[in-house]
């Protein structure tokens, strides 16, 4: 069996006898009708896209309440497209974990096209900006990481790729957010029509990111002259395009060669993982939790598809900022954060696994329970003591998840500001002493001795990705394993950067406290346990 249009058609039967389910609808007429009746374009091709996303869309197509799928951009990562989409026909083969290990097959069929917007293939961007002139479009949509959506590095200056698209203009992009003013640009040539700019990655307030970006590189071109002041109008105009802002959440891990395995038992071949050139882990498969919440700023000019009949919470801005902080600031992503660099330099491949190791397990209920929820405001269409107790009970514990901490530590860097700082400014809002705190100083620490890039036994290890590493790394330079001492006042630069925690850690009482912390870790083999034993007895 082989997940592409021939071989869900003439192997219908044998995929139902594997536990298989099936789009049910007509794939490629959908394929043929989103392409003359576009409504939906994502960008960002990755895991939790075809795991989540576009699984939304396929349960409306499969109730008939869709006629039209989702067109996929890439504007990263073009090898996605070439070597997962395109050889399978857009199709997905969805796999839930669940906890008894068991798992739930089905094929995704919702994804109907892929283009890459990298600057490989000319014929592909023409595509793209052909389908934002089309007056039915509803909605663009992103799952492309926190750093997708930054303009500057850590000194505050343009980088080269954003300077380059200001200097160019809307003709020639690269960035996702100069790609999305250029696109936004074709749509206003095209009769000014409405559109939702939806961002649905893991970012305090990732609607209002988009809107931030999208105008500076906008008000860049227009005093250039690329663009006139009634395209910023355009912009700026809420009854024409809007920037709703979400929370999304659903753990998608890398592809585990093991599904793979398990799905050529059952006669289904071509899965196998692949690592692109740039870095993306990827399959034609996606393996996933069940648990997934999504909720959604009900703000769409143009209309929108029916996805509350998937489960979509829609809510106003302020219920959507209150679940978004609880999640992100609180009961999920500092958890995640604080277990994927401890895992590293402790040496676990799994999370499920640090949650059998009891000073983990002890430094996450301190980190959401005891530190997170007093200053958490409660957005009443979520709970947050229910969703945390979830997270640590049953999310971090399924042992048939194969999250890893090394995929967790990816663009670190970009998570600590939300992860962690607007839990310090809930403490300043509400005039608690964050100097008291013990397990959010454990994590920075922890993360300061990741960078390291030694285990506690001290042997190195590798870094996951992160665009700041470069920088990071040059500012710990001469820090040495095995001698506390040469930690010093080297930290001060890192923890005093509010731009990079989102607060002067200093200011917040902490940042002696972190550097005590990471000398005390790097002693010798065994000093990171003997820190969390000391910390959270």
């Amino acid at each position: 069996m082989e997940v592409t249009l021939k071989g869900i058609t003439e192997s219908k039967d044998a995929f139902v006898q594997a536990g298989v389910e099936l789009p049910q609808y007509d794939v490629a007429a959908v394929q043929k009708h989103t392409a003359r009746h576009p409504v939906w374009v994502h960008c960002g091709a990755g895991n939790i896209f075809r795991g989540f996303v576009a699984s939304l869309q396929q349960d409306l197509l499969n109730k008939g309440l869709q006629e039209s799928g989702i067109i996929t951009v890439s504007c990263y990562d073009g090898a996605i497209i070439d070597e997962v989409y395109k050889p399978h026909d857009h199709l997905t083969m969805e796999v839930t974990l669940l906890p008894d290990k068991s798992v739930k097959l089905r094929v995704i069929g919702s994804v109907t096209d892929g283009l890459k917007l990298n600057g490989s293939c000319p014929d592909d961007e023409f595509k793209a900006r052909e389908i934002f002139r089309h007056p039915e479009l509803q909605m663009f949509s992103y799952t492309i990481t926190e750093k997708g959506y930054a303009l500057r590095g850590i000194d505050g200056e343009f980088t080269d790729i954003v300077r380059q698209d200001m200097e160019k203009g809307p003709g020639s992009c690269r960035h996702a957010m100069a790609q999305t003013a250029a696109l936004l640009f074709e749509r206003f040539k095209a009769g000014a029509y409405p559109l939702a700019v939806v961002s649905m990655d893991n970012c305090s307030h990732n609607g209002h990111k988009v809107r931030d970006a999208v105008l500076t590189i906008a008000k860049a071109w227009q005093e250039k002259g690329f663009v006139g002041q009634n395209f910023i109008d355009y912009l700026t105009d809420k009854t024409k395009i809007s920037f709703p802002c979400t929370m999304i959440d659903k753990i998608t891990p890398r592809p585990d060669p093991e599904i793979a395995a398990l799905l050529k038992e059952r006669g289904i071949e071509g899965m196998d993982p692949l690592k692109t050139a740039r870095g993306s882990f990827i399959a034609p498969f996606v393996n996933a939790e069940k648990p997934q919440y999504l909720v959604v700023e009900d703000d769409f000019p143009n209309g929108r598809p029916p996805l509350e009949q998937a489960g979509v919470l829609f809510t106003n801005l302020e219920g959507v900022d209150l679940c978004e902080r609880m999640k992100v600031t609180t009961c999920l992503n500092p958890l995640h954060t604080a277990l994927a660099v401890y895992g590293c330099v402790l040496g676990y491949e799994r999370i499920s696994a640090e949650m059998d190791d009891p000073e983990l397990v002890k430094l996450v209920k301190k980190l959401g329970y005891d530190e997170g929820l007093p200053v958490v405001d409660d957005p009443k269409i979520l709970s947050p003591s229910a969703f945390l107790t979830e997270v640590i009970e049953e999310r971090l514990t399924n042992k048939c998840l194969p999250d890893s901490p090394q995929r967790i530590a990816t663009d670190t860097s970009q998570k600590v500001p939300v992860r962690f700082g607007e839990t310090l400014k809930n403490y300043s809002r509400k005039g608690l002493d964050a100097s008291k705190l013990v397990a959010l100083p454990l994590a920075v620490a922890g993360w300061m001795r990741y960078l390291l890039a030694v285990n506690d036994e001290g042997k190195p290890f590798e870094l996951s990705d992160d665009p700041l590493i470069p920088d990071l790394q040059a500012k710990l330079k001469g820090i040495e394993y095995g001698k506390p001492e040469t930690v010093g006042d080297k930290l001060k630069p890192i923890l005093s950067n509010a731009s990079l925690f989102g607060v002067d850690l200093y200011q917040a009482g902490l940042g002696s406290r972190i550097e005590k912390l990471t000398a005390d870790m790097i002693a010798g083999p065994g000093a990171v346990r003997a820190v969390l034993q000391r910390e959270l007895d």
